[in-house]
């Protein structure tokens, strides 16, 4: 462990398993292997230049893993943070505190665990504000404007109880409440409940079932003025649609979790099969293309970024 500083931390329990070591060390970026490709493009992206602001205004929260895989040797192989150590070199910092770990086993890092939800976010800012820190502060280090802080800070204002019951694991723009305070309490509860269930809070949604809330249902200056109210062919076939849907989401539902676990099964095989240079070779040799299907599920996060991957690949 040449060329990086330690920094002590309070010992852990006795008899207690640890994945990582106890002490946090500051380990020269230059010694840092990546483990994976950063996807094409990351640097303009949103997400990473709100991280870059993050750590330039209030520095980096969350230490990366890091394993040795020779001791003889000053590398180590970075198993969670290669957006982190990015941004640290765009930043132009020459080290980053790292947690060692005791294998490789990437199934506890942050590819496992939920991200902040919108109203964990929400509740997050409501106590920084409230603990004094400056508003400009969290729109530097969130780098967004003032507006957005101040939507993102009264999030939850004029939204059921009920409903925010429902939305508090789930990941949403701050549009969608916007359009739920134009609903009555019970029509809220009741339009959370559809998006929900199949799995889309979005403000095209939410608009679509404002739309379709009856008069007396809104709260909104619109529903008491308009003249006319939408047809209910329109209505019916909304929810005849809505329907559709719930019951689509039921049943993928019910075989997310086989899926799942065959992906995570499938993922792990194909890490140690890739992991042999050999066999590696041997299919780039061989078949490329199935390299190709191979390496994407090894680096895949979510579902969601495979279809991503695979559109940009097209």
């Amino acid at each position: 462990m040449n060329n990086i500083t330690k920094l002590n931390l309070p010992t852990a329990p006795l008899n207690t398993l640890l994945g990582f070591e106890l002490d946090t060390y500051q380990v020269p970026l230059e010694q840092l292997l990546p483990s994976k490709k950063v996807q094409d493009g990351i640097i303009g992206s949103r997400k990473y230049k709100q991280l870059v602001s993050s750590i330039q205004e209030i520095g980096l929260i969350e230490p990366l893993s890091v394993i040795q895989p020779d001791p003889a040797k000053p590398e180590f192989l970075l198993l969670d943070g290669h957006l982190r150590a990015l941004a640290l070199k765009t930043l132009g910092l020459d080290v980053a505190p790292c947690l060692l770990a005791r294998d490789d086993e990437g199934f506890t890092y942050n590819n496992r665990i939920n991200r902040l939800s919108t109203i964990q976010e929400h509740v997050m800012i409501r106590r920084a504000i409230e603990r004094g820190v400056v508003v400009e502060r969290l729109a530097r280090a969130f780098n967004v404007n003032l507006n957005s802080i101040n939507r993102r800070a009264n999030l939850l204002d004029g939204i059921a109880p009920q409903a925010i019951a429902l939305l508090q694991d789930q990941q949403f723009t701050t549009d969608v409440t916007r359009i739920l305070r134009n609903m009555k309490p019970a029509r809220q509860v009741e339009a959370v409940e559809l998006m929900v269930a199949s799995g889309t809070i979005s403000v095209a949604h939410a608009d679509a079932l404002l739309k379709a809330t009856p008069p007396e249902q809104r709260c909104d200056k619109r529903a008491s003025t308009r003249a006319k109210e939408p047809p209910m062919e329109q209505i019916a076939k909304l929810e005849k649609e809505m329907s559709q849907v719930h019951t689509l989401y039921r049943d993928a539902e019910s075989h997310y979790g086989s899926d799942l676990l065959n992906l995570v099964l499938a993922k792990g095989y194909l890490a140690k099969l890739l992991g042999n240079e050999a066999v590696k070779t041997f299919i780039d040799r061989q078949e490329p293309e199935i390299l190709e299907h191979f390496e994407l599920v090894v680096n895949t996060v979510s579902m969601e970024e495979a279809v991503q991957q695979e559109e940009a690949a097209a």
